[in-house]
């Protein structure tokens, strides 16, 4: 549990992620993106997360889906080096093309191995948030979901299969074990369908 107060910080946190985030909408759902950060952000919040830790949960995916490193010194300079630590932590590509899939999501598993306690809540809040609606979402469309996923079913089984073992290592906790039952959840889901 937190007992964070959250300050002026947290709100133009909120307010530039969901200016940065504005026209982007969620794979399947369409939901509007800002859904999916104040999702992690509640999570995080909790799991006893600080303030930086929580505004990073809001702007984890400001870098790779909006302007890169420029926008990643714009959060360096409004929301300080812990804040953007966080993100860049969290961060698998900055660049426009992003590198191949699989190449990126094997440096960011390598990249999480060794990441601080706050790119890891950060992280596992991220993944925990993605898998919940992955699972829902199999369950109302089954195998039609996977051409969403750059990856496919096998690579984003494989991808989720080993974030949460290099998190169980590297962070283990109760949040990692949610994780890792959610994986499994979903791995049980597809092999009865299959």
């Amino acid at each position: 549990m937190s007992t964070v107060e959250l300050t002026a910080r947290f709100r133009q946190a909120l307010d530039y992620a969901a200016a940065l985030h504005a026209g982007q909408r969620r794979k399947g759902s369409g939901a509007p993106y800002v859904a999916h950060l104040l999702g992690v952000a509640a999570i995080v919040l909790e799991h006893g997360a600080t303030e930086d830790e929580a505004i990073a949960a809001l702007l984890h995916d400001a870098v790779e889906d909006q302007g890169g490193a420029a926008t990643l010194a714009v959060i360096r300079e409004r929301f300080g080096p812990r804040v953007a630590g966080i993100v860049e932590g969290c961060t698998d590509a900055d660049t426009v093309p992003k590198p191949p899939w699989q190449q990126r999501k094997e440096a960011h598993l390598a990249h999480l191995a060794a990441a601080d306690a706050g790119v890891c809540l950060v992280a596992t809040a991220d993944k925990l948030y993605n898998l919940r609606t992955i699972v829902a979402d199999y369950r109302a469309v089954g195998e039609s979901i996977w051409p969403r996923f750059t990856a496919g079913k096998d690579g984003t089984l494989w991808y989720y299969r080993e974030v949460a073992r290099v998190l169980e290592q590297a962070w283990p906790g109760p949040l990692v074990e949610e994780l890792a039952r959610t994986v499994e959840q979903l791995e049980r889901l597809v092999e009865d369908r299959g």
